[in-house]
């Protein structure tokens, strides 16, 4: 499957402007990770974005979503905006808003595991 190249640069320019990101392939689209968590991506036409499940139920009132399905089974956390709510940055800024408030709680989540984790090496017997 491919992704709107016009949708993916709207949030290449949009995010640019607010932190820095990197883009990887993922789910056959495009993915957007701010400091290794997603934070959205584009799938053909439409939008995806990781609201978190706290947020899951409120972003579905939003006109043109629907829960991120991608091989069938629902992903709580995630949606799928469709392209009549992403046409212009105004409409988009708010979706990234959302997305990168969750990337945010789960890199802070993710260092906090790999603090707690972290292996401590043994001390060398004499």
């Amino acid at each position: 499957m491919s992704y709107d190249e016009t949708l993916a640069a709207k949030v290449r320019q949009a995010l640019t402007a607010t932190t820095e990101f990197e883009e990887r392939k993922m789910f056959g689209g495009l993915c957007f990770m701010v400091d290794g968590a997603m934070c959205c991506g584009v799938i053909g036409d439409e939008l995806i974005v990781r609201v978190g499940p706290e947020r899951h139920d409120a972003a579905l009132e939003q006109p043109h979503t629907r829960t991120f399905d991608f091989s069938g089974r629902p992903s709580r956390g995630m949606i799928y905006v469709g392209p009549e709510a992403t046409r212009t940055a105004a409409a988009l800024e708010p979706w990234l808003a959302q997305g990168l408030a969750y990337a945010a709680i789960a890199a802070r989540a993710k260092a906090a595991k790999a603090a707690t984790t972290a292996k401590v090496p043994k001390a060398k017997r004499p």
